[in-house]
This record gives structure tokens, C-alpha cells and sequence, in this order.
């Protein structure tokens, strides 16, 4: 299978950088699969999971949303935060949640409202990719 170059970029680290042969991400319109050769697109994509080919496995990563550009056989995404589901900590992450859901339950202006809605799911997120880990999924 054809390969392309995949870059995975935060703030903080690069990620990812490697060739692989197909990565899967959910954009903001539904799940979207690139492979070699894919048009050009810049698009901004969703919180939930990063799946990423190479060597005919897949290996998954939580991440937070970002934006994805595809662009001459390279894809580039950026994020705040994207995560293997090992380097997860499962404490941060309900604390994160309950947080979350406590702040929600409360009357805010609709941007606090979207901000901590945005914080639940990705927590949500998060515990479920240890769980799937957990659970050999």
C-alpha cells in the first residue's frame, strides 16, 4: 500500500512524524480516511479519535480537535492536545469530567457553556479510548 507523510503537531511536541499508509480522524461532518494520493483540503476536525496505518496495524490516539490540511501526499495536523492512550491519566481525566459536568449544570454565558461543554467531551473522550485499550478494542 502507497504511504504518505504524516505529521501530528502540538503546541508543545511533534506528536507524530512518520510515513503511514491511511489515517482515520473524525471531522467536524463525520469521519473522514485519508491514503496516498488524496486531494488537497484543509478542514478542521473534531474531538474523538485519531487512527493512523502504517506497517498494515493501526494504532489510535485521543485527540482534541485540530485542524487538518492535506496537501502534495503530506498531511499536516494541528492540535492542542492528542494523546496515546497510555500517556492518558485516568485520575486528570475524571476529575476533568466531573469539573466539567459541575460547571455545566449551572446557568453561563454561552461561551463558558460551550467551553465546558467542549472540556466534557474531551475527557469524555479521553476515559473511553483507556477503556477501549483496557478492553482490547
Amino acid at each position: 500500500m502507497a504511504e504518505f507523510e504524516l505529521e501530528v503537531l502540538q503546541p508543545e511536541r511533534i506528536f507524530f512524524k512518520d510515513k503511514v499508509e491511511m489515517i482515520v480522524v473524525r471531522a467536524i461532518d463525520g469521519e473522514i480516511g485519508i491514503m496516498a494520493g488524496h486531494e488537497p483540503i484543509v478542514t478542521p476536525i473534531g474531538i474523538g479519535k485519531l487512527r493512523i496505518k502504517k506497517g498494515g496495524k493501526w494504532r489510535e490516539a485521543a485527540i482534541a480537535g485540530g485542524i487538518l490540511e492535506v496537501n502534495q501526499n503530506k498531511v499536516v495536523i494541528l492540535s492542542d492536545a492528542v494523546e496515546w492512550p497510555e500517556e492518558i491519566d485516568r485520575q486528570r481525566a475524571l476529575a476533568a469530567k466531573e469539573r466539567a459536568e459541575k460547571k455545566l449544570q449551572q446557568k453561563l454565558p454561552p461561551d463558558e457553556f460551550e467551553r465546558y461543554q467542549a472540556a466534557l467531551y474531551r475527557a469524555i473522550n479521553r476515559l473511553r479510548m483507556i477503556e477501549e485499550r483496557r478492553n482490547g478494542d
